[in-house]
């Protein structure tokens, strides 16, 4: 019996206990695993054990108590996952996007989504409508494989080393990094951690990544752990002003006509209508990113403040009108 049918087996026999069960029943129940020396079998258990509890699965050891035994038990409440009571459109939606998902061949995790939208379609009232979606990554060959090598670093917590390329320097430089999660933002994906060479969290994009070998040194201990206040989200910009290239500034942007009702949904953020315009206030902590957004808008958006970005509003908007001008 290989490792994960026995786990699964142990967790069956578990489910399945209505009190607790002894070393002795497990000995009895897999003598292949846990027979020959009491000492032996113990080791192994406590093995088994500590995977199964690195898995979620919760077992407790309990005391004997009036005519209840001393043993292992589950708490079952705490195994199954509460009903999510999602309705048939809501399960559609999941289940088409998580198809699209799969279907792009670049998802870490891919079996255990493929697992997850089994039990959706399982558990639905009908058969769900075929997903007519489409999620296009591009050329996928090139870093599915590292996506999967990533997803298995950061949930057993074990530092990578990679060879990084720097489109700036032209060259890759090799980087010690513990991996803390991966983020997709508009096609890229994006792995954030702490890099040993810049002593500080930084943001890689995985097509960028040339080699990686992750720390194969006592798979079962974790090289670091994950800071409690860490979210991915700070780190991996959603807009194109987000990206951590200076420090923050506010930064206020005016939109007008067609634009001054979408103000809201064109920055993500909250707006204050005037009776000629639509104003938002964004921090930007890579000016030139917010700067080409705004002028990709068209006339009716424009910088107000501060002067310093009004100015690069200016310098980007010539650079754009020279590069367009008809030479004689």
């Amino acid at each position: 019996m290989d490792r994960t049918e026995r786990l699964l087996d142990i967790v069956a026999l578990f489910l399945d206990a209505n009190e607790p069960i002894s070393l002795d029943e497990l000995r009895d129940a897999f003598p292949d695993e846990y027979g020959g020396a009491r000492e032996n079998s113990q080791r192994k258990w406590e093995r088994d054990k500590q995977e199964l509890l690195d898995l979620g699965v919760p077992l407790t050891f309990v005391q004997q108590k009036d005519e209840q035994p001393a043993g292992y038990v589950m708490d079952k409440e705490a195994y199954y996952l509460p009903e999510l009571g999602l309705s048939v459109d809501e399960l559609a939606v999941l289940y088409a996007a998580g198809s699209a998902v799969l279907a792009s061949g670049a998802f870490p995790g891919r079996q255990d989504l493929a697992h997850a939208l089994r039990k959706v379609g399982f558990f639905s009232d009908g058969p769900l409508p075929a997903p007519a979606v489409r999620l296009d990554l591009g050329d996928t060959s090139q870093f599915a494989g590292r996506l999967d090598v990533l997803w298995d670093a950061i949930g057993a917590r074990k530092t990578v080393e990679l060879d990084y390329f720097s489109p700036h320097r032209g060259q890759a430089t090799t980087r010690k990094v513990n991996p803390y999660g991966l983020a997709l933002r508009r096609g890229v994906w994006n792995l954030v951690g702490w890099c040993h060479l810049r002593q500080s969290v930084r943001t890689f994009h995985v097509h960028r990544i040339q080699r990686l070998a992750p720390n194969t040194k006592s798979p079962r201990v974790p090289d670091f752990e994950v800071p409690a206040d860490f979210r991915v989200d700070a780190w991996v910009a959603t807009w194109p002003w987000q990206h951590h290239f200076h420090a923050p500034i506010e930064v206020e942007i005016s939109l007008r006509g067609d634009l001054a009702p979408l103000a809201s949904k064109l920055f993500g953020t909250a707006a204050t209508q005037n009776a000629d315009d639509a104003r938002v206030f964004v921090s930007a902590s890579d000016l030139d990113g917010l700067v080409n957004y705004v002028l990709s808008l068209g006339a009716q958006a424009r910088i107000i403040a501060p002067i310093k970005a009004v100015e690069r509003a200016r310098e980007l908007a010539q650079l754009v009108l020279s590069a367009h001008e008809v030479k004689s």
